[in-house]
């Protein structure tokens, strides 16, 4: 009763389907995948930028 089989999943994709339509899901992919995409960037990008910011203030520091 619990359990999600394959056959269960498939009803609820079929019926996404017959709801939103074709267009709209994808729609909904690409922009879900930006925003991921967007995400992931941002999150790799702070790093490197702590490391400039800390840099920089070290420089002037020691200048």
């Amino acid at each position: 009763m619990g359990e999600i089989s394959i056959g269960k999943l498939l009803i609820v994709a079929v019926i996404f389907v017959l709801l939103f339509g074709t267009k709209k899901l994808k729609n909904l992919g690409s922009d879900l995948g930006y925003a991921l995409k967007g995400f992931q960037n941002a999150v790799k990008d702070e790093p490197t930028k702590e490391k400039t910011v800390e840099k920089s203030v070290v420089d002037e520091t020691t200048s």
